[in-house]
């Protein structure tokens, strides 16, 4: 009888031949990520760019002496993907207003949607902020900034976004946006005029993923 037939009837010479494909199965395995995470690093995704274009105010208001802020604003923002090979998916966004170190409104959702190589995106949504408690520093804060003519409040943005590169989708990343808007707050000229809060210029977002 030959050394490979008694081989092929040994305990031992079985496992050898298991533990041989599946060192094969694994090699094969850690080439294709291997080859992923090069053409990951070569086509790295830049995250997107964001811009708060227009804040349009039509309530900002502080009850005395309640310190209850009522707050109802329209923002325009735009975001543009730069990728030129990787698209992005938006499975969810938030979207609501700070005022120094408090939410002062609600948030509100943006619906998910997918956006493409060097696509660009433009959202308008309302942001409303009813009877919200102010700390009573905060309240004075907001007497002086107004006294002053100037308001500074940031529009927040938060969600869970994919890239998604060919056929391949990334799993989930956090999203975090932060875009402070300028509004000025002139008083009416005549009696009974109503006082006018305008946004001043675009501005650049900071973001974070």
């Amino acid at each position: 009888m030959s050394l490979a037939s008694d081989c092929g009837q040994h305990e031992g010479c079985k496992r050898r031949k298991v533990y041989r494909i599946l060192a094969w199965i694994l090699a094969f395995i850690i080439l294709n990520v291997f080859i992923i995470l090069i053409i990951w690093l070569a086509l790295r995704p830049t995250k997107p760019n964001f811009y708060l274009q227009d804040a349009s105010v039509y309530a900002f208001n502080v009850s005395s002496p309640d310190n209850l802020l009522s707050t109802t604003m329209q923002v325009t923002i735009s975001t543009r993907n730069p990728n030129a090979h990787v698209g992005i998916y938006y499975d969810s966004v938030d979207v609501f207003a700070y005022y120094k170190y408090q939410q002062i409104t609600p948030a509100t959702d943006v619906p998910p949607f997918y956006q493409g190589q060097n696509d660009v995106d433009i959202w308008s949504p309302y942001l409303y902020g009813v009877s919200v408690p102010l700390a009573p520093y905060l309240a004075e804060a907001i007497a002086q900034d107004q006294s002053s003519g100037f308001l500074l409040v940031h529009v927040k943005i938060e969600g869970q976004i994919r890239w998604k590169m060919g056929s391949w989708v990334s799993g989930d990343y956090h999203l975090f946006v932060t875009c402070p808007a300028f509004l000025s707050h002139q008083s009416g000229k005549g009696v009974g005029d109503p006082t006018v809060i305008k946004f001043q210029q675009i501005s650049t977002c900071s973001v974070d993923v």
